[in-house]
């Protein structure tokens, strides 16, 4: 039963590894990982059992006499038969009642094989042929443990069946079977053991993909958030803002520019796959009245555009809409009536466009954060895409605009805006890769030296303990054999103090354990009789192979092959300075070999195959996260695109509906008040995303200024130590106040004022306009107001008081910032 222990350990280790991620669940369901390493360990355990089959079978021919060789092969060779059932299922599902009887079949016919052969080499044979057949099953059958363990039991019956038939009138010997069945437990355990690592592999994993998957999902959102506001700034900000200040204008301009706005707050831009033609989208500019300007000729473009100009869609669009951008803000700021836009490709196969006029010019830096027309429209857009906008101009010498798309992603320049990756595809780095690789790697090496250091304390303890105390008579001397029998416990107890402490085991460690254990080895071999090696009294040569596998299961297959060599080069060399044997006696030894350090190589070789599971498993997990993290995002968009135009529908939609169709008129005083309020809301919802210290004071600051584009006067105190106000409790505190202000056209105070537990916004309008919003006095922006965020509103003496006030929950504390 030495064989039987060296094929437990063996085909424990493989099963443990293989379905430890097989069985492995995590949350979001079994991981491609885990089965794409079930597979590779279920196909490598069909194979092993069957080439043991095979070999030990042939031997066990070999060893038989030649009278027992015709009925043997009637049994062994349906064996063998039924191992190609197993196989054949590995290609092509099977049924799961025909590929059990195909294994039962399997051990049956091995065992009844017994009697008939006859002689020792049958036993051997059988013992380990049925023994790696139990072990093996465990791997097999792991997410069916009954099944596995009846099989097991079945081979055990099986066996005590042989050693009846072979020797009518005796009872079976128990001590084999009773090794037979804790061998298929410690293989059990084996696998337990590894599946413990790798699911702490498949959680770990599944924590780091959770985190990047969210961080992707934000940048997809910011990514997404910031296209929007700029489309929202070009688009539906400027027209109500223009109508809001329009007094005389020619308005033919208005009813198609307001349809257009109102389609593209509808859509989602920035997103689009595929390639267009730029030469065509900017023939498409509108440099005449829809540009959003006055009269028929706002601005003439002297074009010239080498075309067609192929690129992105993305790229083709940011573009587009910069230039569109670009154009009316020559209209409305550059004093002049025609500008030039070029635009021609590099031999990179990149695009440059370029708009110049000759206008009043201005300072680029001194622009306003808060102005969105250059960083947000123009600049922000193109480094979203992976491109680059400049703006140069000076006071009194014009403007020149120029957008670069680079066909190649660049180097990163200094002073260069950091970018989101382009969304929603969001690919994952190698470096990112190379870690979940690692990480599974690591687990699964970490786990397998776990199982075999198992497999060698347990067998030593257990079984070959029994052998060396119960043979004490046979060893030449017997101190050698118990001072090997330490030395290998000192080995297992070092390494399990670096292995339970998740510690690789040291170099210098590991060759001192590699020495010791070989000389364990030429020890046993030469202090035992030549003809008991491998027999029931050699209780290390099935033994020293694990304590060497759980030292050398991190590194290079041939390092462990030549233990190997050694170990049974040694045992080899004592056989035959007695004499050659016989072949008989050769094919027994011979099973012995291929059931112990034939199968202890396997496992080697099976780590080297691991290495390639992970990888594939990696592979296959970066897949399916990013798969699962561009649906996240393509959710996550709807949902944010849904709730944008579900706050806009009250308020901002019915605006753009009425012009576009001709029913609101923007000779109407009311009309003009609505469109300077909901230009004011957007301003402030534009600031939401400025990165300041103050966001409340920042979004009040952004709809004063609206105000005071329409002529009025805001003065603006802040009193307290500012604190920190959720962003929906700052929407509801400063609409109000954004109401009020932008419908004054006189004089008006805003005042903050910051408590320990409280923060006040409130207003004072000497000049306000009476007029009509729709849902100013119970909704605030498409929103309920807060429960918690207190208006009141008070008219005396031609003046309007609004106080808007919010109370910090107590259990949030005291922000003392």
């Amino acid at each position: 039963m030495t064989a039987v222990t060296a094929v437990t350990a063996v085909t424990a280790v493989t099963a443990v590894t293989g379905n430890a991620d097989g069985a492995a669940e995590t949350p979001e369901g079994r991981r491609s990982g885990e089965r794409l390493l079930n597979v590779t360990v279920e196909r490598y355990g069909v194979w092993l059992r069957s080439a043991v089959v095979c070999l030990c079978g042939a031997l066990g021919v070999v060893a038989a006499d030649a009278t027992e060789i015709p009925p043997a092969l009637s049994l062994l060779v349906p064996a063998l038969l039924a191992c190609g059932v197993r196989l054949y299922g590995l290609r092509h599902p099977l049924p799961f009642s025909l590929l059990w009887v195909s294994d039962a079949a399997v051990v049956v016919l091995t065992g009844l094989s017994q009697p008939v052969l006859g002689g020792a080499g049958a036993d051997v044979m059988v013992e380990a042929v049925i023994g790696i057949c139990a072990i093996t099953f465990q791997q097999e059958w792991a997410l069916r443990p009954m099944a596995g363990a009846t099989l097991a039991a079945l081979g055990a019956a099986v066996c005590a069946l042989g050693d009846v038939l072979s020797s009518p009138g005796n009872l079976p010997e128990s001590a084999p079977l009773v090794r037979l069945l804790f061998l298929a437990g410690l293989s059990r355990a084996a696998y337990l053991v590894v599946r413990t690592r790798a699911r702490a592999a498949d959680r770990s994993a599944a924590l780091r993909a959770a985190s990047r998957r969210e961080a992707d999902v934000a940048a997809a959102r910011r990514a997404t958030e910031r296209e929007y506001l700029a489309t929202l700034h070009d688009t539906a900000s400027a027209t109500l803002l223009m109508v809001s200040q329009g007094v005389g204008r020619d308005w033919s301009w208005l009813a198609p520019r307001a349809r257009q706005d109102l389609e593209a707050l509808s859509a989602m831009p920035g997103f689009e796959t595929g390639h267009v033609d730029l030469a065509e989208l900017l023939g498409c500019v509108p440099g005449v009245g829809a540009s959003g300007g006055e009269g028929q000729a706002l601005v003439r473009l002297r074009t010239r555009v080498d075309g067609p100009l192929t690129v992105p869609s993305g790229p083709g669009l940011a573009i587009f809409n910069g230039v569109r951008e670009a154009v009316t803000n020559v209209a409305r700021h550059a004093g002049v009536r025609e500008a030039g836009l070029r635009a021609w490709t590099l031999d990179d196969g990149g695009v440059v466009v370029e708009l110049s006029d000759a206008g009043r010019g201005f300072d680029p830096k001194a622009v306003p954060a808060r102005r969105r027309g250059i960083s947000g429209s123009i600049v922000g857009r193109m480094d979203a895409v992976g491109g680059s906008a400049t703006v140069t101009s000076q006071p009194g010498t014009g403007t020149r605009v120029r957008w670069h798309w680079h066909a190649r992603p660049r180097t990163s320049q200094a002073g260069d805006v950091a970018r989101v990756g382009r969304v929603p595809r969001t690919p994952r780095t190698p470096a990112q890769h190379t870690a979940v690789v690692r990480l599974i790697r690591g687990q699964l090496l970490h786990g397998a030296q776990l199982a075999a250091l198992l497999i060698a304390l347990l067998s030593q303890f257990t079984l070959s303990l029994d052998q060396l105390t119960a043979h004490q008579s046979a060893y030449r001397p017997a101190w050698a054999q118990t001072a090997a029998f330490v030395c290998l416990t000192v080995v297992a107890a070092t390494g399990a103090t670096y292995l339970l402490r998740g510690r690789r085991i040291p170099p210098r460690v590991r060759r001192w354990g590699l020495a010791a254990v070989l000389s364990a080895s030429a020890t046993c071999a030469f202090t035992l009789p030549p003809e008991r090696l491998t027999g029931a009294e050699d209780w290390a040569f099935g033994l020293v192979g694990w304590h060497a596998l759980f030292l050398l299961v991190d590194v290079r297959v041939r390092v462990f092959a030549t233990f190997l060599g050694l170990h049974m080069g040694l045992n080899a060399t004592a056989v035959l300075l007695s004499g050659a044997p016989d072949a008989a006696e050769s094919a027994v030894m011979g099973i012995a070999a291929v059931s112990n350090c034939g199968f202890q190589l396997s496992v080697g070789v099976l780590t080297r195959l691991l290495h390639g599971a992970a990888l594939t498993a990696g592979t296959e997990a970066a897949r399916e996260e990013e798969l699962r993290t561009r649906e996240r995002i393509h959710a996550d968009m709807q949902r944010d695109h849904k709730e944008r135009y579900r706050a806009l529908t009250a308020t901002t939609v019915p605006l753009l509906v009425g012009l576009g169709h001709g029913v609101l008129s923007p000779h109407d005083d009311d009309v003009r008040l609505r469109c300077g309020v909901e230009a004011a809301r957007m301003r402030r919802l534009f600031a939401e995303s400025d990165a300041v210290s103050d966001p409340l004071l920042n979004e009040l600051r952004a709809c004063v200024e609206v105000a005071e584009h329409q002529g009025a006067t805001i003065s603006l105190a802040v009193r307290g130590r500012r604190g920190e106000v959720p962003v929906e409790i700052r929407r509801e505190l400063i609409d109000p106040v954004a109401v009020v202000v932008s419908r004054t056209r006189a004089v008006a105070r805003v005042t903050v004022v910051w408590t320990p537990r409280s923060v006040r916004v409130s207003v004072i309008s000497d000049g306000h306009v009476n007029g009509r919003l729709s849902g100013e006095a119970t909704q605030s922006h498409g929103r309920e107001m807060d429960a918690r965020v207190t208006v009141v509103r008070t008219t005396r003496a031609g003046s309007l008081w609004v106080d808007a006030s919010w109370r910090r929950p107590v259990t949030s504390g005291v922000d003392a910032t």
